[in-house]
């Protein structure tokens, strides 16, 4: 007696819902990894022992300065001269607003008290942003 089939069976595997769920997950890393990066410009900012936090319920602006002694508001760049228009704009928005001066550890001392005297002479609140210092 021979109880085998005459038949023999072929197994598909349907794979077109497979490529969707792939797509959707990499829509969903492209959307999540441009969400995670918070500044573009790259610097290596001083350290120092302690830090005090900021309210984040006020205006802050960012003024960043490179090694190569570029300089950007807010990601956007701008010449020395055009900081202080800038920040009078900024100031006669919100009294309340204050910068974050963000500048490379190697760059010269004068060249970030510059900056800083430019927000100091229109009366607008400046603070330098550090590292933490590595023990």
């Amino acid at each position: 007696m021979n109880f085998r089939g005459t038949k023999k069976q072929d197994f598909d595997v349907f794979t077109g819902s497979f490529s969707d769920i792939m797509f959707f997950l990499m829509l969903f890393f492209l959307i999540v990894s441009t969400m995670i990066t918070p500044g573009a410009i790259k610097l290596a900012l001083p350290q120092a022992d302690k830090s005090p936090s900021m309210n984040k319920q006020t205006e802050k602006t960012s003024i960043s300065i490179t090694k190569d002694l570029k300089y950007y508001i807010n990601d956007k760049q701008v010449q020395f001269a055009e900081i202080e228009p800038a920040l009078l704009k900024i100031k006669k928005g919100n009294e309340e607003s204050f910068a974050i001066v963000r500048c490379d550890n190697t760059i010269a001392v004068q060249t970030m008290v510059d900056v800083l005297q430019l927000g100091n002479k229109i009366g607008m609140k400046m603070v330098l942003a550090t590292s933490r210092k590595e023990k």
